[in-house]
């Protein structure tokens, strides 16, 4: 995927986002006494976040093994269901409240633009990394958790009501965080839903589609939806459905499908 506004690589954003997620699961996690830890999987017991304190030495270079194979998604995890005792928010472990606040409004804003500059202008303030000519529709929402995880190439429509999340909470106190990159030239049919996923350039969705987590990478070109529900008609209404005229016998479609 290539366009002309990028001015870092997703992976090295993950990094520093990540870094800085350490930082603060570190601090919270000394004050509650919990051990936080990260994966690189959902559900493995990862490294304890003390290990990874980016300013040591030796934290960074246990930063350096957990990203020599890019991860597409990290999960935070042990900070305690909420109504435990010494339950970290995991909420606060991602950015701070005053941050938190600014985004949310900033997000609630850009749903009710129209698809225009101004509209990627303030999405790009926010950290998303939008490209040439995009349009993102009415009511579409960007994740404002980690926005700058999110990567949109050139000339790429997103259409209303999609959704494009880059973090999941899983309860208990545990989340996931990654990358959402889409490439040049796509069509998101409206109501598209994606979550972490690498998608090459031209593709294409159809409405409501669901893509993440079914589909972590899509390659170029590809067109993804969904297959129609087979209908059964009960067995006392078969006879009643085949009707017979001039041009023969024909099969009547019931509850609003077409003969």
């Amino acid at each position: 995927m290539e366009t002309k506004r990028r001015t870092a690589e997703p992976q090295e954003v993950l990094r520093r986002v990540t870094e800085g997620i350490v930082r603060r699961a570190i601090r919270l996690g000394r004050r509650s006494g919990r051990e936080i830890r990260i994966s690189r999987t959902s559900r493995g017991s990862g490294v304890a976040v003390d290990e990874l304190n980016p300013d040591t030495a030796d934290g960074r270079a246990a930063l350096d093994r957990l990203f020599t194979r890019p991860p597409r998604h990290l999960t935070v995890s042990g900070l305690g269901a909420p109504e435990e005792p010494g339950a970290v928010n995991w909420r606060a472990v991602n950015a701070p409240l005053g941050r938190r606040l600014a985004l949310l409004l900033a997000v609630v804003l850009t749903l009710v633009l129209k698809g225009s500059p101004i509209k990627n202008r303030l999405l790009r303030r926010m950290g998303c990394h939008i490209g040439r000519n995009v349009e993102i529709m009415q009511m579409s929402w960007l994740d404002h958790f980690r926005p700058e995880l999110i990567f949109i190439a050139d000339d790429t429509v997103i259409g209303a009501f999609s959704r494009l999340t880059v973090h999941t909470y899983e309860g208990a106190g545990r989340f996931r965080y990654g990358i959402v990159e889409i490439g040049s030239n796509c069509i998101l049919g409206a109501g598209t839903g994606v979550g972490v996923c690498r998608m090459g350039d031209g593709v294409r969705t159809l409405p409501g589609t669901i893509v993440s987590p079914y589909y972590p990478r899509i390659e170029t070109g590809a067109v993804v939806g969904y297959a129609p529900p087979p209908k059964v008609l009960p067995q006392e209404d078969k006879a009643d459905a085949e009707e017979t005229d001039e041009e023969g016998p024909r099969v009547v479609a019931r509850q609003g499908g077409t003969p």
